[in-house]
């Protein structure tokens, strides 16, 4: 069993994400934060996050747990205490994004954590462009206004260089799956890239 560990407090979101990440990983069990946010937006919030992952425990029989929200909090922790493979979808997507040294972006919907975004990026070796953001977390109340917005920032992304583009967040995902077609260069998406990854540690 894979346990694909949402820090935010949204099972319907955590739901959302097994589905997309289950045609690689068809053993996949989903966990949500019992407390906290439903959407992570702030340094805090990312921070108490990140406690919470560090001290999970998953069940026995796991065979891997997939951290499932952009700033990977508490990945690093959990991987130290784990004896299993511990993959964060933010990091996870920027190797791929950063494949052949090409420059990537992010697009994403909270202002307030682009400096904690930026310092996970710049940690790959493709040449990183940085963020660029909706105006407000607020448009994801609002599939519509999101995929708008969103695919904006792609766009400025795209024009301002970027080769690849990462939509960045776990409860993102969904509008990472209806952009893909419309965006002018590769859309990476962290879950199943994340889920890739996992599927990859697995099979050596």
């Amino acid at each position: 069993m894979i346990l694909l560990a949402n820090p935010n407090a949204n099972p319907v979101t955590t739901a959302a994400m097994c589905a997309i990440a289950a045609p690689w990983l068809a053993d996949l069990q989903g966990w949500t934060a019992p407390t906290g946010p439903q959407v992570i937006v702030t340094p805090d919030q990312l921070d108490r996050a990140a406690d919470g992952i560090a001290a999970l425990h998953p069940p026995a029989e796991c065979r891997g747990v997939i951290v499932a929200a952009f700033g990977d909090p508490g990945a690093d922790r959990l991987a130290a205490r784990l004896a299993v493979p511990v993959i964060g979808i933010g990091a996870a997507a920027a190797r791929a994004a950063a494949q052949g040294g090409r420059a990537f972006a992010v697009a994403t919907t909270t202002p307030a954590l682009r400096d904690r975004i930026d310092a996970l990026m710049q940690g790959q070796n493709g040449r990183y462009l940085g963020c660029h953001m909706t105006d407000s977390p607020n448009v994801m109340r609002d599939p519509y206004a999101l995929d708008h917005a969103l695919l904006d920032a792609v766009m400025g992304a795209a024009a301002a260089g970027a080769e690849a583009v990462i939509i960045g967040g776990g409860p993102l995902a969904q509008a990472a799956v209806r952009l893909a077609p419309l965006s002018p260069v590769p859309l990476i998406q962290p879950v199943p890239e994340a889920a890739r990854a996992m599927a990859r540690l697995l099979a050596r």
